[in-house]
Formats: structure tokens, sequence, C-alpha cells
């Protein structure tokens, strides 16, 4: 398979393909084939590297590079509380690209300016990695956004988190004060826990 050796261990796209020397009609064969599978519209992974795989987070950040777990989903995938969102919350910048995934994906738009703000990359089998807030940064967040999310949420996941070895009341309320809306209610929680 020789040109499409760039493409081994990850989800491509049709252009991405055709950018590594590979025809349309080369992919669909292959897919006829069984040597590779169609995951999404337009999307695609060798056959044997598609067990395991989570399709709809690998469309996404394939489709939108910056696509980065938050909110619930990220205080879930944190261990910081039991509910398991019916979709995946995930942020862009606002103004960004967001593609069209379906049910299993609620798009949020944030702030370009504090995007970036606890936002590191994890790994995700399929994909060079997806963007996750860390934990610090998806309780502030669920407060500040509390009328979607629910003001229980943040509490049951600031419980959690306060118990971590470690964990710094202090560090959450500077985090606060670059994000709006955030520094109020957090405050209020931090009061009633601690």
């Amino acid at each position: 398979m020789g040109t499409d050796a760039c493409l081994t261990g990850r989800a491509f796209t049709l252009a991405e393909a055709a950018g590594a020397g590979i025809a349309r009609a080369s992919v669909y064969r292959r897919v006829d084939a069984g040597e590779l599978a169609k995951i999404g519209p337009g999307l695609f992974v060798r056959a044997d590297d598609e067990q395991g795989l989570d399709h709809d987070l690998v469309a996404a950040v394939t489709r939108a590079p910056l696509a980065t777990i938050c909110l619930t989903s990220a205080l879930a995938r944190h261990g910081l509380v039991d509910a398991i969102p019916g979709s995946t919350d995930l942020a862009l910048p606002r103004g960004a690209y967001r593609p069209r995934l379906g049910p299993a994906v609620t798009w949020h738009q944030f702030d370009a300016g504090t995007f970036d703000l606890g936002r590191v990359v994890t790994p995700l089998a399929g994909t060079d990695g997806i963007g996750i807030y860390e934990p610090e940064r998806a309780i502030v967040d669920v407060f500040r956004m509390r009328g979607l999310e629910g003001y229980e949420v943040g509490l049951e996941a600031l419980r959690a988190w306060l118990r971590r070895p470690g964990a710094h009341p202090a560090s959450l309320m500077r985090l606060a004060e670059q994000l709006p809306r955030a520094v109020g209610p957090l405050r209020t929680a931090l009061a009633c826990l601690t």
C-alpha cells in the first residue's frame, strides 16, 4: 500500500487520501475489499484499526482539530461526576467551523481569548489526540454555565475535586477570575462546601 503509509493508525478524509496520492475510487475499492472501514461520511480508517474507536469523537477531531471535551463530559472523564452525558460536550473557539455530526455530539462555543485556558491534549485512538479541559477548568465552566448544566452538577464535581490530594480552592478562584460569570457562583459553592 506504499503511498498511504502515512495514514496508518489514524482516521483520514478523502482529501487527506488524495494528498497522499490515493484516488477516491481506490479508497472505496479498499472499503469493498475490507482493507478500510468507513466510520463516517467521507471518513475512513484501516479496518484493523477500527476496533475500539469512538467514531463520533474521531469524526469530530478529524473535522475540527481544536474540538475539546468540556463541561459534564470532561467532568465525567476526570471521574468527578457520576452522570453519563447523553451526548459528548465539545467546545470550539467562537466562530470556528462546527461540523454536523448528529446527536452524539453537542457543540459549545467558547471565547477564543480564553479557549486554551486549562486545555490539554489527550490520546484518542485513530487520531493525533483530542483536547480536554483539565478538571479545574471544567468545574469553573460548569458553574459559569450553570443555566445549561445545572448547579448540582457543579456541586458534585467540586465536592469530589476538593477530596483529591493537592486540591486548592485558591487555584479555582484564580482561574474563575479569568472567565466571565464564574467568580460569584464558584465563591458561593466554595463557601458552602468548605
